[in-house]
């Protein structure tokens, strides 16, 4: 079975991370679909937005680490491709989100447009914990979102957060015990909206800071593969392969 499924809802595209036995985390195959996907929708007008959400308990554990481990990771590999699918993308875009979002899990949010989450997400973004940087804009995004004492309490110590919290600090839009069938019935109130009015608003809304964040992207990812070939992530992420197998 396919590890992204994909369907179409009249006018909705949802896209499912279906690799639950992994807790949906993503492999660079997985990160290559994505980013056709996306690509794909962006220029086919029977699609007025998109809905991202994660079979199973979680929605994603983030990237697989032996993947990365055994791939050589490049500023022309799938991951950065999605990225800048994600920050490109010119429709609405919104998330259901339940159990774990880390990494990319958390990250990919802040290019969302809007996110629901389940009364059990939990968020965490521990790049530092694994030796690396933070990615997909979020050294920006997030701290524009949250300011910069909260963002730097977070990234710099690795810990996780809840729904309330999220919710607080505007990462998500509410707590919903479907947060699927919310963010589907919404992406479907969307689609319903006068297209080229939308695809303008959504540009509009991004406009003062799309070149910014696109160059931060880029500084982010030349870091991030800088430090996953170094001898402190190596050692970081055998650490967390060997605390997750005692835990």
């Amino acid at each position: 079975m396919s590890e992204i499924l994909i369907e179409q809802i009249d006018q909705v595209l949802h896209i499912s991370l279906n690799r639950p036995e992994k807790k949906n985390a993503i492999t660079q195959g997985m990160y290559s679909t994505l980013a056709s996907t996306l690509n794909n929708a962006a220029g086919d007008f029977g699609i007025r937005t998109v809905v991202i959400s994660g079979n199973g308990k979680a929605f994603t554990a983030g990237n697989d680490i032996m993947d990365f481990m055994n791939e050589e990771i490049t500023l022309t590999s799938p991951v950065f491709h999605f990225l800048k699918a994600l920050h490109d993308f010119p429709k609405p875009l919104i998330a259901a989100v339940q159990g774990n979002a880390v990494g990319i899990g958390t990250t990919m949010l802040l290019h969302c447009d809007l996110v629901f989450a389940a009364p059990d997400a939990i968020f965490q973004m521990p790049f530092v914990t694994l030796g690396l940087v933070p990615e997909a804009g979020s050294s920006i995004l997030f701290p524009r979102l949250v300011g910069h004492a909260k963002a730097s309490e977070i990234f710099l110590t690795g810990r996780s957060f809840d729904a309330s919290e999220s919710l607080t600090m505007g990462l998500i839009n509410s707590i919903e015990d479907t947060p699927l069938e919310r963010a589907l019935s919404v992406a479907a109130m969307i689609a319903k909206q006068p297209p080229n009015a939308v695809l303008n608003t959504k540009a509009l809304l991004k406009s003062g800071s799309h070149i910014a964040i696109e160059n931060v992207m880029l500084a982010e990812g030349e870091m991030f593969r800088i430090a996953l070939q170094s001898d402190e992530t190596q050692a970081a992420f055998m650490a967390f392969m060997t605390s997750r197998a005692k835990g």
